[in-house]
């Protein structure tokens, strides 16, 4: 029994890597689409962020365990990808989101995950300091799967699934039922727990994503007033320019312009006829509407 049991847990540890491996993969869509336009849009850091930390944290907790090392091999992996991830980022970025994301970083991955080498392997020693890495990471796994989320409120709100991408979430609910079987079989519920919720949220998010999925999005408020005032300006300009053309037109069908006779008697009053013609073009005025 026992045999069979540790090759269930082989089974599932190398499921759950190669099913790992399909949700560090899953964003290259959406990096696809920020290379297409030369920017990250709506699109934020945060969950590659805490994805980084998060694998970089397992990494410490495997490397206190003794019987967990496929958790170290597919979170070596991770922390190469997101690692790239994020460079990609900064790199099409605006300035504003460049500066958050850095801040984001320097938060999580310099001090916070500073702070729990340093205060674990001073403050805490053998079992007790693979318990307390444990449980962080069992609180920063759930961020992990909660940060996609962060997407659902934009989502609802427009009735958009533009910026939430579906592969990622079928990706971390699979990825969620094999950590849960490994972690379940090997009785390390820092592993299994996470997973619970992990799957929980994928099937949220592929709910909306279905719901969503053939909705017209809302077209923005403000983004249809700057539409009105544009037109609004450009109105009056064609409607006053309209307006002058037509005076102008009626102001030369009304010129007194008679036909010249041969006989020199009637060149006087032509002459005097094609002066007072003139004469009444030049004073006339137009008058345009406002």
């Amino acid at each position: 029994m026992t045999g069979n049991m540790a090759h269930l847990t082989l089974a599932f540890g190398l499921l759950g890597n190669i099913v790992s491996f399909m949700v560090f993969l899953a964003p290259i869509p959406t990096f696809y689409k920020v290379y297409k336009k030369k920017s990250t849009e709506g699109f934020q850091s945060a969950p590659y962020v805490v994805g980084l930390f998060s694998a970089m944290l397992w990494i410490y907790y495997a490397l206190l365990k003794s019987n967990v090392m496929l958790l170290i091999t597919i979170n070596s992996v991770g922390c190469i990808i997101e690692t790239l991830y994020i460079c990609f980022f900064l790199f099409y970025a605006p300035k504003k989101a460049r500066m958050e994301s850095l801040k984001l970083i320097l938060l999580l991955i310099v001090v916070g995950f500073g702070l729990v080498v340093v205060l674990t392997q001073f403050l805490a020693s053998g079992v007790t300091r693979g318990v307390i890495v444990g449980w962080i990471c069992l609180v920063f796994s759930l961020c992990v799967f909660v940060a996609p989320l962060g997407v659902l409120r934009q989502v609802i709100k427009t009735k958009s699934i533009e910026y939430m991408p579906i592969l990622l979430s079928v990706a971390l609910t699979l990825s969620a039922v094999m950590w849960f079987f490994y972690g379940l079989l090997l009785g390390d519920f820092n592993i299994a727990i996470p997973n619970v919720l992990g799957f929980t949220f994928g099937i949220i998010q592929m709910i909306l994503y279905y719901v969503y999925k053939n909705k017209s999005p809302i077209i923005s408020e403000k983004m249809c007033n700057c539409e009105d005032k544009v037109a609004d300006q450009k109105l009056p300009e064609f409607r006053d320019q309209k307006i002058i053309d037509v005076v102008k037109l009626k102001t030369l069908l009304n010129v007194d312009i008679r036909p010249v006779f041969p006989q020199n008697t009637h060149n006087t009053k032509f002459v005097a006829s094609k002066h007072q013609a003139l004469h009444d073009v030049r004073n006339c005025t137009i008058e345009v509407g406002a």
